[in-house]
């Protein structure tokens, strides 16, 4: 497992004051994922990389700024959308999904952590009022169908970062999108065939 010598290495763009908040979230999550499964649990002890970091890369590409509103799609126990929360707190991030179980976690993270810059939403996520200044996602469904389901209340200009893995070279074709290798930023084989997909509105 990456140390967080090396993590904060991997992520220059991340304050100091946030590490130690991300740092709680492992303890958190496997208190939580033992009352309600959340987190595969043969993953929960890989959490720090394949979880935590890994929702991090979005912030290797995304144009993220102060006061702009971003909704998570699908963020099941809260990923990427807490530890994006932790490391942009001047954003309002709103975490939606559309089982009861999974909201609940992330209220209680939150809670746990004060983080008043998240509002979770038990919720088919295309019945969401926008405006969305940005939109993230991880593994979800397919990016043709995750534009078609928020792109009518994403702003102008918008982009939505979604965190795939695989060949993607059918799913992405006829769509404006740009790939970014996660092995760039996180050398590990986990991440040999991740990437950050940008997707134009």
């Amino acid at each position: 497992m990456m140390n967080l010598q090396e993590s904060k290495d991997a992520f220059p763009f991340i304050s100091d004051e946030a590490w130690p908040q991300l740092q709680a979230l492992p303890a958190l999550y496997e208190e939580w994922n033992a009352k309600i499964n959340v987190v595969s649990r043969k993953d929960m002890d890989k959490l720090w990389e394949r979880h935590i970091l890994h929702s991090l890369c979005i912030g290797h590409v995304a144009h993220l700024a102060p006061g702009m509103r971003v909704l998570d799609i699908g963020t099941g126990g809260g990923f990427p959308g807490i530890p994006l929360a932790i490391a942009y707190p001047k954003i309002h991030w709103v975490l939606n999904d559309s089982i009861g179980k999974k909201v609940k976690v992330v209220e209680e993270v939150k809670q746990a952590l004060s983080l008043d810059n998240v509002t979770a939403v038990h919720a088919r996520c295309e019945s969401l009022e926008g405006p969305w200044d940005a939109v993230v996602t991880r593994a979800v469904a397919p990016a043709r169908k995750l534009l078609h389901w928020v792109r009518p209340q994403m702003v102008k200009g918008a982009e939505m970062y979604a965190l795939k893995g695989g060949d993607l070279s059918e799913e992405l074709a006829g769509l404006r999108s740009q790939r970014h290798a996660i092995s760039q930023w996180l050398d590990a084989p986990f991440f040999e065939t991740k990437s950050v997909v940008v997707l134009k509105r």
